[in-house]
């Protein structure tokens, strides 16, 4: 399973709950697309996931930044993600983000509302946040591997979900040829 989160926002924990932090404990890749806050957050985020991939949000504090990238590329699941907080230029900046890093997928933050929005050729997931939606869903997505009947129907399905478990959404990701 693969977990995806952004926007934690705290000062103090991870502020997961419910199947939101289940999800966390049993993925076997995290993605938090930043805004941790503080390194408190990054460090109990850390102790509940066993491979998290983060990068920092331009609300982290100094020491999240130095320990964090601004961007990172994670494979999991047969699929290629290309991670960033934010980007400038709305979903095409998104999209083109991906592009050049030969992203199936393409993981942000920043605006705490949970979208999954398909283009031409990559995949724009943000989760929302799961802690501190401001006036938006609360979010997060879990991704699991399908069956695959034949190797073109390798891939993933996914779920945006909210903290309780309740499904915003489902989409399916398939990888590039």
């Amino acid at each position: 399973m693969i977990a995806i989160f952004s926007d934690t926002h705290s000062e103090g924990g991870h502020r997961l709950e419910g199947e939101a932090l289940t999800a966390a404990r049993e993925a076997d890749t995290v993605i938090h697309a930043g805004d941790f806050t503080s390194s408190t957050a990054l460090a109990a985020f850390q102790d509940e996931c066993d491979a998290l991939y983060a990068v920092h949000g331009n609300a982290d504090s100094a020491a999240v930044r130095d320990r964090l990238p601004t961007a990172r590329v994670v494979e999991a699941g047969g699929v290629r993600f290309a991670v960033t907080h934010r980007r400038d230029g709305g979903a095409t900046g998104l999209a083109m983000f991906g592009r050049s890093r030969d992203a199936d997928v393409v993981v942000s933050g920043h605006t705490h509302r949970p979208t999954v929005v398909e283009t031409d050729d990559v995949l724009l997931v943000n989760p929302g946040s799961h802690a501190q939606p401001r006036g938006n869903r609360p979010g997060f997505v879990v991704l699991e591997e399908t069956a695959p009947r034949s190797a073109e129907d390798a891939g993933l399905a996914g779920e945006l979900r909210e903290p309780d478990g309740a499904v915003i959404e489902s989409f399916d990701v398939q990888p590039r040829a």
